[in-house]
């Protein structure tokens, strides 16, 4: 704990928050005596963050570095048989450096960690087989091609270009901050632990996992070993936004993987998602979502009967819902997130889900359906079970993720300290929740973040700070990019408000802005301000408003519909990545999408398109803006931050540009994290004058 007093320890700065370790999502051991979990350590001074594996026993005993020599050791597992630990990394091993990730294993008590995959396309993800013989793996492959050689051989050749274009005829053909291997599709392959042949499960045919995977729960492996449940488009064309449908693959050395292909559930109004083999391995658990209802549908738990589909299996499209499902959950209108995880009696199943601004851990029992909170947020970020051993990961608005182990019912017992002695020498202000009457009269929450040592009696600038999404929500939980004690620490008081569309609220609530992009959320947040003005303790003098993505495209709405101060009340906006022109935002990765946001293309209904487009009242705006995107913005493309400044200098209206040419929808590098925050709060000095006189933070 620090010695110097409360009153006295300075605010939560950029660079203290680029200090702490950054845990990831913890995996238990079989006996659920230990954890593994990726730590990643940031650093300033190298402008790079590197990721350690660390071993931290369910009981008491200390954490334990287990690997040093990578610099993104992750995604760790643990062996059948509780000895080894597998995971991704790209290292240098025995004098070669990795061109691509590799499958590493590394002794459950230490030592030299063994590269055991030489797949030049690389690894991108991974499980176990039952047998501890064998490992599942993902990978983006040359579909034509037949046998591991020819994959080498054509990645060789491919990596060796001199060329720099990009050719494709794909319809989804980019995906946030890279463009797909071009001429590649993502399979399943099997790695032989016995002598390292790699053998492609999906080789002969035309199938692929979904192409913005980023993990492994869009595939599982049955208990036995025998089959390997997944996910995939059945499209002709796979597009971002389709909905998948549920398969099962039959393992076997003498059988080819097109044969023994059987589809478990294809109903073209409902998408599946996650799949989980129960214990017994009789049931499949997965999330459905109802898409034929509306594209926003919520995802549901859902059951699958194995046992039915037994006697009816066939090829991949031979016949519809050939195995018997139900959804779970007596209705919950929530959203359920993956990963699943069964009970080991295989009674009930664990998963996360947001609420009114948290994300719990939950139960849900297998028979009846009725979910129960299993541990309550702030936001948990990562959960095991092994027996009766829970781990998780969770933060809140006041602390970073910290691990919590519980066996049976004892008490929980948090498992390591890692960001305390940092933590114990800043101060952190209050965090509050209210709630206020929104757009349609209906309820909308806003979290409040207080500068440290604030004085009730002094007025304070506001920060309308705006989250992204809009399927997303501002929330108890510490935010590595838009941190509400950093955006506090020179005296404003931010505000997040769950606008309409916000996640964590019911399907109604979430559905209710599609084809009014602007209208509904611009209510809540005026109301939020409205709120907000009748403090006390604020400025009305001295608001702003600043937002990222879908938030930088309300902040540019706003600029259009809320007069310009004096008579408005805004005096500076920020935005971050946020959609200018929706027509030149058919650039983006999620183009397909987009229409069924707006509810019309624009080459069907222009007016509908541009109604809903800041870009269409330029001629309005009047407000200075900071104006921050990354090149490599696929999402929301660079085209739109560039415009929309460019339009502000040519109207006349002070603006400045913050351009990145090596970041993407995000700020991801430490140095560049320190430079936009120094431009966000410099900003907003200059126009809000959110630094006091006598320069407190209070």
């Amino acid at each position: 704990m620090s010695k110097k007093s409360k009153s006295k320890l300075p605010p939560l700065d950029i660079d203290t928050l680029w200090k702490l370790q950054r845990i990831g999502s913890p995996a238990l051991s079989p006996d659920g005596r230990f954890a593994v979990v990726t730590v990643t350590a940031p650093s300033m001074t190298d402008n790079v963050s590197r990721s350690s594996l660390w071993l931290l026993p369910t009981e008491r005993a200390a954490p334990r570095l287990l690997t040093r020599c990578g610099d993104k050791d992750g995604q760790p597992a643990w062996s059948p048989a509780g000895d080894r630990i597998a995971f991704v990394a790209k290292r240098e091993w025995r004098g070669i450096k990795d061109a691509t990730p590799q499958l590493y294993l590394i002794a459950a008590d230490g030592g030299e960690a063994e590269r055991v995959s030489d797949f030049a396309p690389g690894v991108e993800s991974f499980k176990w087989m039952p047998d501890g013989q064998g490992i599942v793996f993902a990978a983006w492959v040359w579909p034509r091609l037949k046998g591991a050689a020819a994959q080498q051989k054509q990645w060789r050749e491919f990596d060796s270009r001199k060329e720099s274009g990009y050719a494709t005829s794909e319809g989804f053909h980019r995906y946030f901050d890279h463009s797909m291997p071009m001429g590649r599709v993502l399979h399943l392959l099997m790695l032989d632990l016995r002598n390292g042949k790699v053998s492609d499960l999906f080789e002969g045919t035309a199938l692929e996992l979904p192409r913005d995977a980023g993990g492994n729960t869009v595939y599982d492996v049955h208990p036995a070993g025998r089959h390997i449940a997944f996910v995939h488009d059945p499209a002709p064309e796979p597009m971002l936004g389709n909905r998948l449908v549920l398969s099962e693959l039959a393992v076997g050395e003498k059988t080819s993987a097109k044969s023994t292909v059987a589809a478990l559930v294809d109903d073209p109004d409902w998408e599946l998602a996650d799949p989980r083999y129960s214990p017994d391995g009789q049931q499949l658990a997965c999330t459905a979502s109802h898409t034929g209802r509306a594209h926003t549908a919520l995802a549901q738990l859902a059951i699958v009967d194995r046992r039915a589909s037994a006697s009816r299996r066939g090829g991949v499209g031979r016949a519809k819902r050939l195995a018997s499902w139900r959804p779970l959950g007596n209705g919950m209108d929530l959203s359920i997130d993956a990963p699943l995880r069964w009970s080991a009696d295989g009674l009930s199943l664990l998963f996360t889900a947001q609420q009114r601004g948290r994300c719990h851990l939950w139960r849900c029992a297998a028979a009846d359906g009725e979910p129960v909170v299993e541990h309550a947020g702030g936001w948990v970020h990562g959960f095991d079970q092994v027996g009766d051993t829970t781990v998780w990961g969770a933060d809140s608005a006041q602390h970073p993720t910290r691990l919590w182990a519980r066996r049976g019912p004892s008490k929980p017992r948090r498992l390591e300290s890692f960001n305390d002695e940092l933590l114990a020498d800043v101060a952190l202000g209050e965090v509050r929740e209210v709630e206020l009457a929104g757009a349609l009269g209906e309820p909308v929450q806003m979290w409040l973040t207080f500068p440290p040592h604030f004085k009730a009696k002094r007025k304070h600038p506001i920060n309308q700070v705006i989250h992204g999404g809009p399927f997303a929500a501002a929330g108890d939980t510490f935010s590595w990019r838009w941190n509400a004690h950093v955006l506090a620490a020179r005296g404003a008081v931010v505000a997040q408000l769950n606008y309409h569309g916000s996640s964590g609220f019911g399907w109604a609530f979430r559905h209710s802005l599609i084809g009014r992009q602007g209208e509904l959320e611009l209510q809540d947040i005026e109301a939020g301000t409205d709120w907000l003005l009748a403090q006390s303790w604020a400025d009305p003098q001295r608001v702003c408003a600043t937002g990222g993505s879908y938030g930088g495209f309300l902040v540019a709405w706003m600029n259009g519909h809320v007069p310009a101060w004096p008579a408005g009340r805004y005096r500076a906006y920020v935005c971050h990545a946020g959609v200018f022109d929706r027509v030149a935002t058919f650039s983006a990765d999620s183009y397909p999408v987009r229409p069924k946001d707006l509810s019309a293309t624009y080459w069907d209904d222009l007016p509908r398109v541009l109604a809903q487009s800041p870009a269409t009242f330029a001629g309005r705006m009047q407000t200075p803006t900071l104006v921050i995107h990354g090149a490599k913005d696929y999402r929301v493309p660079d085209c739109n931050g560039l415009a929309y400044y460019n339009t502000l200098k040519a109207r006349g209206v002070d603006a400045r540009l913050l351009w990145f040419a090596d970041e993407n929808h995000w700020v991801l590098k430490p140095r560049n994290s320190k430079q936009w925050t120094g431009e966000f709060l410099d900003w907003l000095d200059r126009k809000c004058s959110i630094t006091p006189a006598d320069g407190s933070s209070g």
